[in-house]
């Protein structure tokens, strides 16, 4: 499941940077993005926002705020890993029962949430490596 009119070819970097995504923060190796609305819906009800303050504070009666953060991690061996975490917070009691009607969806769908971007990236660095690759 995506959000409707998003282009299945788009990248999961130029996804957090396009509407309906706001970018919160945006460094070297890492980029925080938020959303806010009615994330239960399928009309799109993600407004647009002016900048992170007014995601700190948004506080439309029945929606939620959620946090996209993703970063890399150095690792003890001294490689590197991608880390995704995502936070939802219910601006009131509309926007909890919301949220509620589409946990159990969350909960099924989380697998391959997890494994979608992974799956897209180490296809984007395969086909990357091979094409540099002498044949």
């Amino acid at each position: 499941m995506r959000i409707p009119g998003l282009d299945p070819e788009l990248t999961i970097d130029r996804m957090f940077r396009s509407p309906p995504f706001n970018v919160l923060e945006d460094g070297e190796s890492m980029l925080l993005s938020g959303l806010v609305g009615r994330i239960w819906t399928l009309r799109r009800d993600y407004p647009t926002l002016s900048g992170p303050a007014q995601f700190r504070t948004w506080s439309a009666r029945g929606t939620v705020r959620v946090l996209f953060a993703n970063w890399a991690a150095g690792t003890e061996s001294g490689g590197s890993m991608l880390v995704s975490e995502t936070r939802v917070d219910a601006v009131d009691w509309r926007g909890r029962l919301g949220l509620a009607a589409i946990r159990p969806l969350i909960a099924r769908s989380h697998g391959l949430i997890s494994s979608d971007g992974i799956d897209a990236a180490l296809a984007a660095t395969c086909a990357s490596t091979s094409s540099s690759s002498p044949a």
